[in-house]
């Protein structure tokens, strides 16, 4: 099982209303995106982290590995605003190299730190959702808002077969190991290739034999799915409603000022 959803199906939120959780992080993100306001995000970030880690139960440390992997592309992204090779040097810094100044403006120092800051922020929005919420409920969420069933039931399908592949994929890694199958990069790369060409055919044997099995429980063209039905409490959704209307005033304030 994927370490994320290890991590939902033991948080304390799980049993919490999807719909729910599935407002919040949405219009959050979406005023995140759409403003692009520092404050925002500021204060968007640790209210994620303190709901995920403290309500939802969820390690500390678990939780700061998982923003760190996004952090590592947005850091790099943001690299390239902040960071630029010039004749002329700018007004931030300039560190000089030849002819050429490696060097950036104050501008760009601000605008990369805000680009930073908002992304990250639309990050926490993502990992309150997905460690707090099972993929049915998500699902189920977006045949509320009536999503295609199409698309519903790939995505469904598409999430079943990450863990058959993923579990392919590591007994074939461990066969390989055994018979020195990565002793040297050349034959890493070799078996990398044979393993993916492996999972290929595995993963058309197995869709085959999953469709075959579906027709023998007389499937109809819908993947019924057994749901838990937790209705939302007043508390809960008068707090979301609360929380974001401060945004929408720090929003408000920002334009007056």
């Amino acid at each position: 099982m994927i370490t994320i959803d290890k991590l939902c199906y033991g948080s304390k939120l799980r049993y919490v209303n999807a719909c729910e959780k599935f407002i919040f992080a949405t219009l959050t993100l979406l005023l995140c995106i759409i403003s692009r306001s520092v404050i925002v995000a500021a204060v968007v970030l640790p209210v994620n982290g303190i709901l995920t880690v403290k309500k939802g139960g969820i390690p500390l440390f678990r939780y700061i590995r998982l923003l760190l992997i996004p952090m590592a592309f947005i850091l790099l992204s943001t690299l390239t605003i902040i960071v630029n090779i010039s004749t002329v040097p700018l007004d931030a810094y300039a560190l000089p190299l030849g002819s050429y100044f490696i060097t950036g403006s104050v501008a760009s120092l601000k605008f990369g730190g805000q680009l930073m800051l908002t992304a990250m922020a639309a990050v926490s929005c993502l990992y309150f959702l997905s460690l707090n919420t099972t993929m049915t409920d998500i699902l189920s969420v977006l045949a509320r808002l009536h999503l295609p069933k199409i698309l519903i039931e790939l995505m469904l399908l598409i999430y079943r077969f990450i863990f058959v592949l993923m579990d392919a994929a590591s007994a074939i890694t461990i066969s390989q190991k055994c018979r020195l199958g990565n002793k040297d990069l050349k034959t890493s790369i070799q078996s990398f290739g044979k393993m993916a060409a492996v999972l290929f055919l595995r993963a058309m044997k197995r869709s085959n034999a999953l469709f075959d099995a579906m027709e023998a429980r007389c499937y109809d063209g819908t993947i019924n799915i057994l749901q838990e039905n937790h209705p939302p409490k007043k508390k809960e959704s008068a707090a979301i409603v609360v929380f974001e209307c401060v945004l929408l005033m720090i929003l408000i304030l920002e334009k007056i000022v």
